[in-house]
């Protein structure tokens, strides 16, 4: 305001006003009651109930002692009831604070760290696994079994799982050590991501890590998207026309998976990778597929050309890297597979 007036001299009132982007009223308002104020005009007796000098001093003492440091007012003012002791309300407790020091917060509590979003990127097969466990119901009420399933964001390829009546950092080291070595992963060449569950975050599991050369990422708490392969494979999983409500034994449940998991890898045409399965992706058949796709276009479009328009058929193109959470500087997606926080690029094929 006091920038606007001085300007005020020298352009005008309302220049300065629209300059500092303030109402022309507002600025008359302000400079009306500065007039007022400094002839005494608008000077206000003290309210009786305001706090003396003394009180107020005793206040401020109070809420910056070390007792009550890192305390709030409410709980300040609750303990010194309990004691006795009435200063003042908790209200101008607030206000003391508030002409002193300014209200923040003054308690004593942890204050949680920040969790970086994990950016992960695949340009191929066996770059990054994304694994996760869900739970499969049994007959009795509270009765559950636990499914494990490690997945290739890439190739949507599940490349391992198994079933277990608990959930465990034991179980689960021996399910990634048994996955490592089917897929004959070198140190150094994978990371593996996963959400903040026990068995995730065990000492066993960590431990594997390390001796074995896997980079492991983790999501951040309570965010699920950025999981978004695990989940979306889940509904897969759940929602099959076969899956049922609930599993007879652990054994029942084994036994679905061994029919759902090769059904998943090798029949299962999947969106985001242009309707491929998973095994033709992560095993480097997907070109031959492509291409013969692509012949048997070009023959329906020779044999009805007026039922493509003209337009040259195109089997679409395999992504070129897959994301969990792509920077801001990457180029927007032109595929999209089906979680929001995931993105592909395109990839020419040949």
């Amino acid at each position: 305001m006091n920038a606007a007036r001085e300007l005020s001299g020298s352009v005008g009132v309302r220049a300065a006003c629209l300059a500092m982007g303030i109402d022309r009223t507002t600025y008359y308002r302000k400079q009306t009651a500065k007039v007022l104020a400094q002839s005494g005009i608008l000077s206000r007796p003290k309210p009786s109930l305001t706090l003396t000098d003394q009180e107020r001093y005793d206040v401020l003492e109070a809420l910056a002692s070390q007792r009550f440091m890192d305390k709030a007012p409410a709980e300040i003012h609750a303990i010194l009831l309990d004691e006795g002791v009435y200063l003042c309300s908790v209200r101008t407790m607030y206000r003391v604070l508030d002409d002193e020091y300014g209200v923040k917060e003054r308690r004593n509590q942890r204050r949680h760290p920040h969790y970086s979003k994990p950016e992960l990127e695949a340009s191929g097969p066996n770059q990054v696994w994304t694994w996760d466990i869900t739970k499969l119901k049994g007959l009795d009420k509270g009765t559950f079994y636990h499914l494990y399933v490690m997945l290739d964001i890439y190739s949507r390829y599940v490349v391992g799982w198994m079933v277990a009546s608990v959930e465990s950092g034991d179980l689960a080291k021996r399910f990634i050590a048994e996955s490592l070595e089917k897929q004959g992963i070198m140190p150094g060449s994978l990371t593996i991501h996963a959400d903040r569950g026990t068995s995730m975050k065990s000492k066993p599991v960590t431990q594997l890590m390390a001796d074995l050369g896997v980079t492991k990422s983790y999501s951040r708490p309570k965010v699920s998207d950025d999981n978004p392969f695990s989940e979306a494979q889940f509904k897969t999983l759940k929602y099959h026309p076969e899956f049922p409500e609930r599993f007879g034994s652990i054994e029942d449940a084994g036994n679905f998976c061994r029919f759902f998991f090769p059904w998943y890898n090798t029949e299962h045409r999947h969106s985001g990778i242009v309707m491929l399965t998973p095994e033709s992706v992560h095993y480097g058949t997907a070109a031959q597929v492509l291409e013969k796709r692509r012949e048997v276009l070009e023959a329906a479009a020779k044999k009805h050309p007026n039922r493509f328009k003209g337009r040259q058929p195109n089997p679409g193109r395999l992504p070129e890297k897959v994301w969990i959470n792509p920077p801001k500087n990457e180029p927007a997606c032109t595929e999209t597979v089906d979680m929001p926080s995931v993105m592909v690029e395109p990839r020419p094929t040949g």
